[in-house]
């Protein structure tokens, strides 16, 4: 079984990002009913963030009313935090001061129902030296009120400093079937050296590969996907080819593309040789769709072999991210 801090965690995990940070979140009931489907389908590493939502009501928010109903599931869960963007979301700040700033928020808005297992700066700071960003987590480490420290969204020469300088107890990176970078850039060749688990976020492709959007009209319009490159107008039609290639193999393999496209992201520690561990983190905003995405798909080496020859002739258009949002920092 995987682990994240020395903890159990299932193969698949749990991203709250959808359940706050939309034009139009779920109501609460909905969302308590995903989460509590994600326990019982041995999801229990959630991915949260200060910012994901408002001030008023976001991650943060959520886990606290969702713990004051279920505390008996409070331990049963291990809980990433990203946090350190300042007060408006306006852009990494590793400075102490923030750092500080983010983790007592967190803390305050939790009432100490949960405890913050691992705490991420959601982008490297590159004003602030990584001794100083982590010494000020660390403070918080030694005390017992966060268990450990996480990075998110890095270069593979981030992952060897930051290695050099604590204990990096898990990578928060993009990775799915349309989004395959980090497996020749470096950064899982830097996280299997230093042994650190890989949370894998938007293993759906954003969507693309829950079968919602047939066309570039099915993206909503207050959606935040309508900034993304990937779902432009000019690039959504070539990058559903590869989603079409994706539903035709799920439906050989007797499963549907979600559960082939999270299962190809958690199979493939267990294919290939010198990877790190790979925890994907789904996320849903019903409790069905949480039970489809639990569903682990043992895929044989032949399959993952067909699978990595349908995305070698395929080239994915667009960047990631709109272009003033960093990346692989």
């Amino acid at each position: 079984m995987p682990q994240v801090l020395g903890k159990d965690v299932g193969t698949i995990g749990f991203g709250l990002m959808g359940l706050t940070w939309r034009a139009t979140p779920p109501p609460p009931e909905q969302a308590f009913e995903a989460m509590r489907a994600a326990l019982v389908n041995g999801m229990n590493y959630w991915n949260a963030a200060e910012f994901y939502g408002t001030p008023e009501y976001n991650s943060l928010t959520l886990l606290e009313r969702y713990f004051e109903k279920y505390p008996e599931d409070a331990d049963k869960v291990v809980l990433g935090v990203k946090g350190a963007v300042g007060l408006n979301a306006s852009g990494p700040d590793g400075s102490p001061e923030e750092i500080r700033r983010s983790i007592d928020n967190c803390l305050r808005i939790l009432k100490g129902r949960k405890k913050i297992d691992v705490f991420e700066p959601a982008r490297r700071d590159k004003k602030v030296p990584l001794e100083i960003t982590f010494a000020a987590i660390n403070e918080y480490v030694e005390k017992g009120l966060v268990g450990g420290v996480g990075i998110s969204e890095v270069a593979a020469a981030t992952i060897h400093e930051a290695a050099k300088i604590t204990k990096i107890v898990s990578v928060e990176v993009e990775l799915s079937l349309m989004a395959t970078d980090i497996l020749d850039n470096g950064v899982v060749a830097a996280c299997a050296e230093h042994d650190i688990p890989v949370i894998a976020y938007s293993p759906l492709g954003r969507g693309m590969f829950t079968t919602q959007f047939k066309s570039h009209a099915d993206i909503p319009k207050d959606s935040f996907l309508q900034h993304f490159p990937r779902f432009s107008p000019e690039n959504f039609d070539n990058n559903m080819k590869l989603v079409k290639q994706v539903e035709e193999l799920a439906s050989k393999k007797g499963c549907t593309p979600a559960q082939l496209a999270i299962s190809w992201t958690a199979n493939l520690s267990r294919r290939r040789p010198g990877l790190p561990t790979i925890i994907p983190i789904p996320g849903a905003t019903t409790a069905s769709r949480v039970n489809e995405n639990a569903v682990y798909v043992e895929l044989s080496d032949a399959e993952m072999a067909e699978i990595d020859e349908t995305l070698s002739k395929f080239e994915v258009v667009g960047r990631r991210y709109p272009e003033q949002m960093p990346i692989e920092t």
